[in-house]
């Protein structure tokens, strides 16, 4: 069966006031965005749902499988389209079902009628129908709630568009329709999974990494590249800033008592993260930390941590189990990548025996023992910035192969 079309359904956004339009158009925006290499593929939205048309068989294949990860989306149903006749249309439901499992199945026919001037009314035309296909199909069982097969029947001005199957969506509110983010991505397995539950929720977002070199290796920052172009996956447009940390950490190692080095680690790059965020017009920080999970995440860690900003400091995960967290990271696909073993500037000087209560006051005395603001503004002004998804370069070879 081709299929020619496919009825996207809005998800939460569908309760959206005078404002709907704006994030109707955001998700249609990041369809587009995701579905951009497929030339064939074009998207239409209306009021209370929206269309994506390909010409090409595998095009049309390849965007159901992609719609999946767009958040905003809560379900979608490829359609057959057919002549609106009525005996086009009933011809075309039993081919349907023909491709179908449908032995002590339950049944129900729901037609749609945006074209006023087809001749049948919507009762008729479910009556038609149902009267059409129940002698073809005798073991199929009518019920009206929660049938096993729903038919779906939409009858417009270009012809009548058929459907059985309902795949359920990400569900959430489309990317970047909720405010704007600086998410500290490390590499491990908590952050993406923050960064992605903030995306559902309508956040774009720009990803900070800081590396160490030669302490980090080149592998370790590859990582954190293919995890960023994951979270870009889910209909979002990222920006990804390295920052060197390397003459930073070494002046915490020779600064502060090694119980302390963890807590000023995470202080001074909060620091940088603020300053990035406010030069890129962000609002908040996200970090993927877990309460109590290690060291620097007790209530003690966190509160000499945030006392760098007044910033708001989002924390999805804080009340999360590990095991919870690694789910979410096996379901979006970063969990492999995460656990690459290649360390990160967080693992590389962990003391034997960091704080875990440590005083604000105490760590503030020991950090004025060096200048660190001059090396802080260096980083920051001299950071890379890498764009995802990242453009893949035609291979200009390829139709010789």
């Amino acid at each position: 069966m081709t299929y020619n079309e496919i009825l996207i359904r809005y998800g939460e956004l569908s309760l959206k006031g005078k404002n709907r339009n704006v994030f109707i158009r955001k998700l249609r925006d990041n369809i587009r965005r995701v579905m951009k290499d497929l030339e064939t593929v074009k998207v239409k939205s209306e009021h209370d749902r929206m269309f994506l048309f390909a010409d090409s068989p595998e095009e049309m294949e390849e965007a159901m499988r992609r719609l999946p990860e767009v958040f905003g989306i809560q379900s979608f149903s490829p359609a057959v389209r057919c002549d609106a006749e009525i005996e086009e249309i009933k011809q075309t439901a039993a081919e349907i079902l023909g491709r179908m499992e449908t032995e002590g199945k339950t049944f129900k026919v729901e037609a749609r009628r945006a074209d006023k001037t087809f001749p049948l009314k919507t009762n008729d035309i479910q009556q038609e129908l149902g009267g059409h296909l129940l002698p073809l199909y005798p073991e199929l069982i009518v019920k009206m709630k929660k049938p096993d097969i729903k038919l779906l029947v939409d009858i417009r001005e270009d012809g009548a568009y058929l459907s059985t199957e309902t795949i359920q969506g990400a569900g959430g509110l489309p990317a970047g329709s909720n405010g704007h983010a600086l998410l500290m991505l490390s590499g491990g397995i908590d952050s993406p999974v923050a960064g992605y539950m903030m995306m559902k929720r309508g956040v774009k977002l720009d990803v900070i990494h800081f590396h160490s070199p030669p302490f980090t290796s080149e592998q370790s920052k590859q990582k954190v590249i293919e995890l960023a172009e994951r979270l870009s996956g889910f209909g979002g447009r990222i920006r990804m800033h390295t920052i060197h940390f390397t003459e930073i950490q070494q002046a915490i190692q020779d600064t502060m008592p090694a119980a302390l080095t963890m807590t000023t680690t995470r202080r001074l790059m909060m620091k940088i993260t603020d300053m990035v965020r406010e030069e890129i017009g962000a609002k908040a920080i996200v970090t993927g930390e877990s309460l109590g999970q290690v060291a620097s995440q007790t209530l003690d860690s966190l509160s000499a941590i945030n006392e760098v900003t007044s910033t708001p400091v989002l924390r999805p995960l804080i009340a999360y189990d590990k095991l919870d967290i690694i789910s979410i990271a096996e379901k979006i696909d970063t969990y492999e990548t995460s656990i690459r073993p290649f360390e990160d500037c967080c693992t590389i000087f962990t003391p034997s025996h960091p704080a875990t209560k440590p005083k604000t006051s105490k760590v503030i005395y020991y950090e004025g023992n060096a200048d660190f603001g001059p090396m802080i503004d260096k980083a920051v002004a001299e950071r890379e910035i890498i764009e995802f998804p990242i453009q893949k370069e035609a291979d200009p070879f390829a139709d010789l192969l």
